[in-house]
């Protein structure tokens, strides 16, 4: 399996490896260092060598940093962890803070008098050093960059990656990477800028039509690169991981170099360079800076470009969601008959979809860790089953399955709720609206210039109707056979990027309660062209969104009484869809419980 169900920490190793910790801060005379969860890439997703904080904490969520200070320790976690921090990490010596409420430097400001707190300027952006030391102006609190103070102490660290590197076919992209390259160069000649440096793991794969093997789940591999302003890329990371097909494939225009020419190769640059001040390590314009190298910050180029997909791509994309959905309806077929026996467990379930999904005899990877969680589990939002936590499916239970597939063609992420048994009445409810808000996002039209933080809203609304809310954005974009979380567009009250067409995003609202369930739907949805309306104005083209994602909601938890005419249209209308577009591609057994459960309600 791709999936493995090994705890992933030990909380109780956090206090010996913090004690480890502080020896080596009071060695170097530091008042406290941070540890964040990321790597010199600054991507969302970091291989066994970088995962630094959960090797310190036992926090395992993908959001995270703490601070150490000689008499306490705070880990700051968002929403989506603040259940799961408090059963991984020993509370007895880490302390959870909620974060962005609190951030970072204000809480260094209210527990720190005087003294130095480190901090690894490959991991940190200026973006985040800025704000820390804003909060801490004025005090007799400086931050220090400093050789990581965690790899010293951590004996056995893993190795860097080594996956190897391979073609991701053009006719997929859409656009050769030689015609990326050349795009992006005359922005940067129309900016007067003479170079970009380009950090994040995604946004080099995207570039150069190549994707690889160094993070978990994510086809990408590890690397810095140089954009120029004719076109050429420099590109540096370890030539073991490439072979000659995938560089030919990049194109002539496309030079590898190993790693540590890098750093040299930026103090030769003639500016203007372009640095992402929100993603680029601050180590990066320290280097520069040093070189006498001009320095503009500017948004990584690559990041619109990729998060506009393709004709090409969407099409690849809807061939990747059938593909996806008809594994999807076996899936649930299946535990729609074997969930009532009473015999299932949290892992059975998430073995016997991912069997599902490798038997398309197209899966490359899963997109993430399936989180399965039944009963409570469910409402711990990134729950990821282990073997310590794995439960027995109950009578009375809600299931809450997120999960995705990565395609060649596409990415995909899908979340379904559903019954076990007869299920409390409240829960239905609860169900009913969190589903009428991925309805009224999924029916919205728009003007261009609207952003993700425009839309939350419309997910929320029938939850906040009833006093009720979730701790997470309504939707994250997704990339093209690349991260299933991809920015910089998103359905959040923080979405500020207008939405375009192209752009792939889910829309998934939820509800937690914690200790009882958790309910969360999901879709996938790409943003088009909407249709002209009668007596609209001509001049003002509105967007709307496309649904990807093909499989049914439960109808035993849909309350069609607390639904509004157009809402149950809508839901009619989709499960027409669904059951026309993967009856044939599923089972005789699957396409017959497809019938009946994507009847009209």
């Amino acid at each position: 399996m791709f999936q493995s169900f090994e705890t992933g920490a030990n909380p109780a190793q956090g206090p010996v490896r913090l004690a480890a910790l502080r020896a080596e801060l009071a060695r170097r005379g530091l008042a406290g260092f941070i540890v964040p969860r990321a790597d010199a890439h600054q991507g969302e997703y970091v291989a066994a060598c970088d995962e630094r904080l959960a090797w310190l904490t036992g926090f395992t969520g993908s959001a995270g940093v703490a601070v150490v200070l000689a008499d306490r320790a705070g880990v700051f976690v968002d929403g989506r962890y603040r259940v799961q921090v408090r059963a991984q990490v020993d509370l007895a010596v880490f302390t959870p803070v909620d974060w962005p409420e609190t951030q970072p430097g204000d809480w260094i400001a209210a527990h720190l008098a005087a003294g130095d707190v480190g901090f690894d300027p490959w991991l940190h952006t200026a973006e985040e050093v800025a704000r820390i030391e804003a909060a801490l102006a004025g005090r007799p609190v400086r931050l220090v960059p400093v050789a990581n103070a965690v790899d010293v102490v951590w004996p056995d660290r893993p190795a860097a990656p080594q996956g190897r590197v391979f073609a991701h076919p053009d006719a997929l992209a859409g656009a050769s990477s030689a015609e990326k390259r050349a795009a992006l160069a005359a922005g940067l000649v129309q900016a007067g800028q003479r170079a970009a440096v380009i950090t994040l793991p995604d946004s080099l794969c995207w570039l150069t039509n190549l994707r690889g093997a160094d993070v978990p789940r994510n086809p990408v591999f590890h690397g810095f690169g140089i954009l120029r302003d004719d076109g050429g890329l420099e590109l540096f990371a370890d030539p073991a991981k490439f072979d000659e097909g995938c560089l030919a494939h990049a194109g002539p225009d496309v030079r590898l170099a190993p790693p540590e020419a890098f750093l040299p190769r930026l103090a030769g640059l003639t500016g203007p360079v372009r640095l992402d001040r929100g993603s680029a390590p601050l180590a990066l314009r320290q280097a520069l800076d040093a070189a006498g190298v001009a320095v503009v910050w500017g948004e990584d180029p690559c990041r619109l470009p990729k998060a506009r997909k393709t004709a090409a791509e969407i099409a690849a994309a809807r061939g990747a969601h059938r593909r996806d959905g008809a594994a999807m309806a076996e899936f649930l077929c299946w535990l729609d008959g074997a969930a009532p026996r009473g015999t299932l467990t949290e892992i059975d379930v998430v073995r016997a979809l991912e069997g599902l999904r490798r038997a398309t005899n197209a899966l490359h990877d899963i997109s993430f860790d399936t989180i399965c969680g039944a009963g409570e589990h469910g409402a711990v939002i990134h729950y990821r089953v282990t073997e310590a936590t794995n439960r027995a499916l109950r009578a009375g239970d809600l299931l809450l399955v997120d999960s995705g597939g990565q395609y060649v063609d596409g990415t995909t992420d899908i979340t379904r709720t559903v019954p076990v048994g007869e299920v409390p009445e409240e829960a239905a409810v609860c169900y009913t609206r969190v589903l009428r808000g991925l309805i009224a996002v999924s029916r919205a039209r728009f003007p261009r210039g609207v952003a993700g933080a425009h839309l939350d809203a419309l997910a929320r609304q029938f939850l906040w109707a009833a006093g009720q809310d979730y701790d997470h954005g309504t939707g994250h974009g997704v990339g093209a056979f690349l991260s299933v979380h991809e920015g910089p567009q998103r359905l959040s009250r923080i979405g500020e990027v207008p939405l375009d067409p192209g752009m792939i995003l889910s829309n998934e609202p939820g509800y937690y309660r914690e200790g009882a369930f958790g309910i969360r739907l999901e879709n996938l949805i790409v943003v088009v062209e909407a249709p002209a309306l009668p007596g609209g104005d001509a001049q003002r083209r509105q967007l709307g969104f496309e649904t990807l994602t093909l499989a049914p909601f439960d109808r035993r938890l849909i309350r069609a009484q607390d639904l509004a005419s157009d809402e149950r249209a809508w839901i009619d209308a989709y499960h027409a869809r669904v059951l026309a577009e993967l009856a044939p591609a599923v089972t005789p057994p699957t396409a017959d419980w497809l019938a009946r459960v994507c009847a009209p309600l």
